[in-house]
């Protein structure tokens, strides 16, 4: 099979072309990005100038691309340009866990992105239907890690942070978390392109939230991290100081007038951002322990 991967200038896409490598020599993975310098190049924004590169005779398409790109791109090809997916078995996309628990946002910027995120879902939900393809949406939390040149913006920042600071503090009641490392979010999305290759996934479209084996609280992702991290790292040395709740949200109130966005995303310290299916009980596997390595250290 060829898997066109988009995206793959990420953690992830690095991630699922070394795993393709070891474990399915006989797939060819076709990597595609935005310039082209060094893979074949796929604008998402000009689908009419998508040149598919070749491909042998059962074609996946795997993203790891803004779904709010790769949903109109699909469209404009089905409608104008249809003798591009003629071998197209089916199609795996990432989406994010932000669908659900931004939801109920109250700054513009997250309802628009909740926003994005679900007419793109409809959208290819729509185009799969009308091309009688199996879609499968991955709707991860949290991603973490590094693959080859490229890491996370996620739990990187928490790290830089930590080395900046002698305190981090947090509410004594900090919410569950599910962080998901890029190489296990690159596994099931080759499984699920390996079954709609093979036939084993019908039709229709199926939307998996996703996260990684191990649900914690923040403050003990955050110990965990810490101690994952080389023995001089300067982040280690950051101590975590465990506030009553109400001190906590109230130290971070005048956020509120500076940046109602970064409030929230304190405010969500305290909330349970977790009970996704696992990767182990997608993939049917062994659970792993959090973090797994190797992370992302900036």
């Amino acid at each position: 099979m060829t898997i066109h991967l988009f995206g793959a200038a990420t953690p992830t896409g690095d991630a699922l072309r070394a795993l393709a490598r070891a474990s399915q020599p006989e797939c060819l993975v076709q990597p595609y990005s935005r310039t082209g310098s060094s893979m074949a190049r796929a604008d998402l924004a000009d689908p009419l100038g998508f040149e598919p590169a070749a491909s042998q005779d059962r074609d996946v398409w795997v993203s790891f691309a803004p779904i709010w790109l790769l949903a109109p791109f699909l469209e404009v090809l089905r409608q104008q340009r249809p003798e591009q997916l003629q071998r197209l078995r089916g199609l795996v996309a990432c989406s994010s866990s932000s669908a659900l628990t931004k939801r109920f946002a109250t700054n513009h910027f997250d309802r628009q992105l909740v926003a994005r995120l679900q007419e793109a879902e409809l959208q290819l939900q729509q185009s799969c239907r009308a091309l009688q393809i199996p879609l499968t949406i991955l709707r991860p939390t949290l991603i973490y890690g590094s693959s080859g040149p490229w890491g996370d913006r996620n739990l990187s920042r928490l790290v830089a942070l930590m080395r900046r600071l002698p305190l981090l503090p947090l509410p004594a009641s900090s919410g569950l978390r599910q962080p998901i490392h890029a190489s296990q979010l690159a596994a099931v999305a080759l499984q699920q392109a390996t079954a709609m290759v093979r036939r084993e996934l019908p039709s229709g479209s199926r939307v998996h939230a996703l996260g990684g084996d191990e649900q914690l609280s923040y403050a003990a992702m955050v110990r965990q991290l810490q101690q994952a991290l080389p023995a001089r790292d300067r982040a280690r040395r950051c101590r975590v100081l465990e506030l009553p709740d109400r001190l906590f949200f109230l130290a971070a109130s005048p956020l509120l007038l500076l940046s109602p966005k970064g409030f929230e995303a304190v405010l969500r310290i305290g909330a349970d951002l977790a009970g996704f299916s696992s990767c182990s009980e997608l993939m049917q596997g062994p659970r792993q322990s959090f973090p797994v390595l190797p992370l992302a250290l900036p």
